[in-house]
């Protein structure tokens, strides 16, 4: 399992964020305090607190496409 921590701040952030992990077979997780929702489930992502940034949690060894198509998306 490898983590990043991301943020979307917009409508259109989160749009785009499920259209690029829905191409990735493996599970995605967000976390935000006590919850963790599928990343693949835009209705679960806007049920968090998008103030803040996000933890994501890739579950795959081999996760360095996904996090090149989520990089503008991560915090640094």
């Amino acid at each position: 399992m490898t983590k990043a921590t991301v943020s979307l701040q917009a409508i259109n952030d989160v749009k785009e964020f499920v259209n690029i992990v829905m191409h990735y077979d493996f599970d995605i997780d967000l976390v935000s305090g006590r919850y963790a929702v599928d990343a693949k489930s835009i209705m679960g992502i806007f049920s968090l607190d998008l103030s803040k940034p996000i933890e994501l949690s890739a579950h795959t060894d081999d996760a360095d496409d996904f996090f090149k198509a989520i990089d503008k998306f991560i915090v640094k």
